[in-house]
């Protein structure tokens, strides 16, 4: 999805977000598992495993991870955000803001399915759609998650690149809903890189880490280039203050 060619979400939305104010149903559905019907069985037993056990990984090394937080002033969980980050942090993010309720953005594929049953698990909630599939659907999910006071997370990069490069879905739903976005990103002492396109992290146990919270970004308009300019800029802000402070913290550790 390109700036120039972003659904508009003014009207369709609107109405919906109104009802999901008096009835949480349609919010709550966010946060119940998917219909694996059009899944082969042996899919289905993949994503059910795959899930489960990504699950209990990130748990256990989660519970051993040291982390310094930077700019937790930022971050306020009582409130709406549009919470983003880069792709490749993803697992150490979902331990960081478990249980806060987040709606995430979960791309329409058998990839994806499990990864969205894992966050689930952490007390997220999954809007089906991606940047390549469903894009419209999913943020009106979100919006009307949004306009019902819950906070959404972008991986802005996501779902398939290029690494590093900021797509415009986050400022949209920031202009319907009036939530400032907040840069965010962690860097770790010790992980694992997987042979992704943008070399996932998988923390490894007992390392530490520093998570970054930029200041809030309030957006005017959501297919705005310069607003898609000033979130990038934010991203590699946070992204390499992390990444700097987190060598820094592995020479002190000696």
């Amino acid at each position: 999805m390109r700036p120039t060619d972003n659904p508009d979400l003014s009207t369709s939305a609107e109405p919906a977000a109104n009802q999901t104010a008096t009835g949480s149903d349609g919010i709550d559905r966010l946060y119940r598992f998917a219909s694996l019907d059009q899944y082969r069985w042996k899919q289905r037993i993949v994503i059910r495993v795959a899930g489960l056990l990504l699950y209990w990984l990130i748990s256990l090394i989660g519970r051993t991870i040291r982390f310094t937080v930077v700019g937790g002033e930022n971050d306020h969980p009582e409130r709406p955000q549009v919470i983003c980050f880069w792709h490749n942090r993803i697992p150490i993010g979902t331990w960081y803001f478990r249980k806060r309720a987040i709606v995430v953005m979960s791309s329409l594929s058998f990839d994806s399915e499990y990864i969205a049953r894992f966050i689930q698990r952490f007390g997220y909630g999954a809007a089906r759609g991606s940047s390549t599939r469903g894009a419209k659907a999913a943020l009106i999910q979100m919006i009307r998650a949004v306009r019902a006071g819950r906070s959404a997370g972008f991986s802005v990069d996501g779902p398939r690149g290029p690494v590093y490069v900021a797509k415009p879905g986050p400022l949209l739903l920031a202009a319907q809903t009036g939530a400032p976005i907040i840069p965010f990103s962690v860097s770790l002492e010790k992980c694992w890189r997987l042979r992704s396109w943008d070399r996932i992290e998988i923390p490894k146990p007992f390392s530490r880490a520093v998570a970054v919270i930029g200041q809030p970004i309030h957006v005017q308009a959501g297919n705005d280039r310069a607003e898609l300019d000033r979130l990038q800029r934010a991203l590699e802000e946070v992204r390499d203050r992390g990444d700097a402070l987190i060598i820094s913290v592995a020479h002190t550790r000696g």
